[in-house]
């Protein structure tokens, strides 16, 4: 098939990213008997935001003993929620011992996917200035893709470092040095209590306060690791435990079980010495409108004589530092940007054009959709990985629901020798209403907060309001009448 586009190589699936996603995907194809696949990965090496993230003190908020595929077991993880670099080895382990690097083209972004009508199959133009074409497409690209820089006026006047908290640059030394963190979401909530331990000074901008619960997280001791060893059922029933606890939490239907948990989390801001300083740290909305961060660290951090808490808003910035709405200049050598992700963009990172010439970012005009979270009406054969409203609980379980259903459509194409699928419109519509009036009950999603969940006309484009057991019954089986699809010309 090769010598019909010109020396451009062919492929049955072709997979965008090499993080959790992607490897689960390339795992289950090899398990099913097709290798005719390519991992087409951006960076180095795989693990995706785990690869990329390496700031001080990054680690997931999932308990690991979850945060891990079904089907590889890690029974030492040395504490209860992983760190970066543990969960980086252990998806580097996954590729290894699957044998899924061979597969793998590292340093190769996917610059654009077209569909070919006339042949049925995909066109993916590459960075390096190759392309690929490729029958099925798997987007994994996800939701923590583009760091997102605020836009503050004078920021290229600055003349010290700047840089985001993703893109962690360790070649800065910070000692004695001013350093200024804008933003106190996830990945602030992680690493100022430990860049406090080597600055001289932390300035830490708070446009909105979190809320941030405290985690059991005591590093596992060698005695407890060497029975989870030898009896990993000790493990998996932790991992059933987690489960059944966040399956029915992260609905946010349990009105007492938020009360609850903002009442500790009111409660660790009373470490805070500093009246001032603990009010300026209490949150507004309610728990549960914006993701819900933890941290043993962070409140104590402020009883640092080396750390302030600016609440003022930004209004410039000088080429030696950060002028406030009052006036005050705080002068800087290193401001780190732990401003986010744009997490509403998923595959139309890349430039997709499907059938008729439509492309998918004006088809999102309004905010990404799709049936499943899996497939959007006019790009067959294009699946995603992460897609629209499938972020809740553990990511890694969905992921494994998802690959399934997708494993199935192709299982669907070999059968009925289908050179296509595509979801139909009316169907993707009707399951988004659903998924929209389940967001819609969810009272703490309707509060006024800013976030990551929602598109720019305001649509919650991210988040599944139904427990992961849902997802997966919903996933399990595919409906036939939900689909347009072509046969193989003979």
């Amino acid at each position: 098939m090769a010598d019909q586009y010109d020396g451009t190589s062919h492929v049955r699936v072709a997979i965008i990213g090499a993080g959790p996603g992607g490897l689960c995907m390339a795992k289950e194809l090899l398990d099913a008997g097709i290798t005719d696949f390519t991992v087409l990965e951006k960076c180095a090496g795989v693990g995706g935001t785990w690869f990329i993230n390496r700031y001080p003190g990054c680690a997931c908020d999932v308990q690991s003993a979850l945060y891990s595929f079904s089907w590889e077991l890690k029974t030492d993880w040395s504490r209860p929620y992983g760190t970066q670099p543990e969960i980086l080895a252990y998806f580097e382990h996954i590729a290894d011992k699957y044998a899924i690097l061979p597969h793998c083209r590292f340093n190769t972004e996917v610059v654009s996917a077209k569909w070919l009508e006339d042949e049925s199959r995909w066109l993916l133009e590459l960075s390096n200035g190759s392309s690929l074409v490729a029958d099925v497409v798997v987007s994994a690209l996800g939701m923590f893709k583009d760091p997102t820089l605020p836009n503050i006026q004078g920021v290229k006047d600055f003349e010290g470092v700047t840089f985001h908290s993703s893109r962690w640059d360790w070649s800065q030394d910070l000692h004695g040095k001013r350093v200024a963190v804008i933003g106190t979401a996830a990945s602030a909530v992680q690493l100022v209590p430990k860049i406090v331990l080597e600055a001289g000074h932390v300035d830490l901008y708070q446009r909105t306060a979190n809320w941030i619960l405290p985690k059991i997280d005591t590093p596992y001791s060698e005695e407890q690791l060497k029975e989870f060893r030898e009896n990993p059922d000790i493990i998996r029933n932790f991992r059933q435990e987690i489960y059944t606890s966040m399956d029915a939490g992260m609905t946010f239907s349990d009105e007492n079980a938020i009360a609850e948990r903002e009442i500790i989390g009111l409660k660790v801001i009373d470490v805070v010495e500093d009246p001032l300083v603990r009010e300026q740290l209490k949150p507004t909305h309610p728990w549960g409108c914006k993701r819900p961060l933890f941290s043993n660290e962070y409140y104590p951090a402020f009883n640092r004589p080396n750390l302030d808490l600016i609440t003022d808003p930004i209004n410039h910035i000088t080429s030696t530092g950060i002028v406030t709405d009052s006036g005050e200049e705080r002068p800087v050598d290193i401001i780190v940007f732990a401003t986010g992700y744009t997490t509403t963009k998923y595959v139309s990172a890349v430039s997709v054009t499907g059938r008729d010439g439509a492309h998918l970012d004006d088809v999102w005009e309004d905010g990404a959709m799709a049936y499943l979270g899996i497939s959007t009406p006019g790009f067959p054969n294009l699946y995603m990985l992460y897609g629209p409203n499938t972020n809740n609980g553990s990511i890694l379980t969905m992921i494994e629901s998802q690959v399934a259903h997708i494993l199935a459509q192709l299982d669907w194409m070999d059968r009925d020798k289908l050179a296509w699928i595509d979801a139909k419109t009316e169907h993707m519509v009707a399951y988004n209403e659903d998924v929209q009036e389940g967001i819609s009950k969810i009272t703490v999603w309707q509060a006024d907060c800013s976030g990551y969940y929602t598109s720019r006309t305001g649509r919650n484009v991210t988040q599944w309001p139904f427990s992961m057991s849902e997802f997966a019954r919903r996933t399990a089986t595919i409906n036939p009448d939900a689909y347009e699809v072509a046969t193989v010309a003979s």
